[in-house]
């Protein structure tokens, strides 16, 4: 029988304080949807013009508002920006159930040349950090620095196909099981704030997507981008198939006392890391 811990390092494998000051810039576009390859692609863009761009992917039932402090926090100055990839949030679901992370890419690649943004540092959390990691090793000359945060690992095949056969022969009380695993530690508002959105993903594109996740080995990719990268992880996501443990030569640390979302319980001590991984991006 799969471990819990194995089932959210697979899978993944609202700012708590503060709020977009008054004197934020917001450049020409703002909110918007861009077209995709599998329809609407919504993006939260807004933000200064010093420094290069830093653009955000959210996890699994995630969308763009889990990276509302960070937003806030880098506006002050730089251009930030984050997308519901497909799915998810305000953004179409693909027709033809296609929720591989290479058509995850495409949507990243859309929405970069819609905005013409020619270089950027980019941040992928869980799920969307196996689709950073994906681009970023297709597209090395566009990423000025790559930080994953609770980006799953390869998990050995086996192990795949035990945890998957878990998840399809009894769906909800193995999915929920997974989602209390993952909030262990959270705030109480993390808490409602991600187990009120565990279901907005339906059980069939579920499904597709964890498939995709366990069918994707990132550490070619994150092998083949040369450039600066940070690895961020929890407790939830440290077993010997997580990317700190399989490639202990990136610089990795560890965020502690949180749940699986550490941008969301403790956006101050997140947004800090994440300034001083940005201060030696060029």
């Amino acid at each position: 029988m799969p471990t819990l811990r194995t089932i959210g390092a697979a899978i993944t494998a609202g700012a708590l304080t503060g709020c977009t000051p008054l004197s934020a810039q917001q450049p020409e576009g703002g909110d918007q949807s861009i077209e995709g390859p599998a329809g609407a692609i919504y993006v939260d863009d807004g933000g200064g013009k010093d420094g290069l761009p830093v653009l955000f992917l959210h996890a699994f039932a995630g969308d763009s508002s889990q990276w509302a402090d960070q937003l806030s926090h880098l506006r002050h100055k730089r251009r930030a920006l984050a997308i519901d990839l497909r799915g998810h949030g305000k953004s179409a679901g693909p027709r033809d159930g296609d929720y591989r992370i290479e058509a995850f890419v495409k949507d990243v690649e859309a929405v970069v040349a819609k905005l013409e943004i020619p270089r950027f540092v980019l941040v992928g959390h869980s799920m969307g950090g196996a689709v950073a990691a994906k681009y970023a090793g297709a597209h090395p000359d566009r990423v000025a620095g790559l930080v994953l945060v609770g980006a799953p690992g390869k998990i050995p095949p086996e192990q795949s196909k035990q945890i998957m056969g878990a998840i399809e022969s009894n769906y909800d009380a193995t999915m929920k099981a997974y989602w209390e695993k993952l909030v262990t530690g959270a705030q109480p508002r993390v808490r409602t704030q991600i187990l009120e959105r565990m279901d907005s993903v339906q059980r069939e594109p579920a499904l597709a997507i964890m498939r995709a996740l366990f069918a994707d080995d990132p550490l070619p990719s994150i092998d083949r981008y040369p450039g600066p990268k940070l690895i961020i992880y929890t407790a939830s996501g440290d077993t010997p198939n997580d990317l700190q443990n399989v490639r202990p030569a990136i610089p990795h640390v560890k965020m502690e006392g949180t749940s699986h979302w550490p941008q969301l319980d403790k956006p101050g001590e997140f947004n800090g890391k994440l300034d001083a991984f940005l201060a030696t991006v060029r």
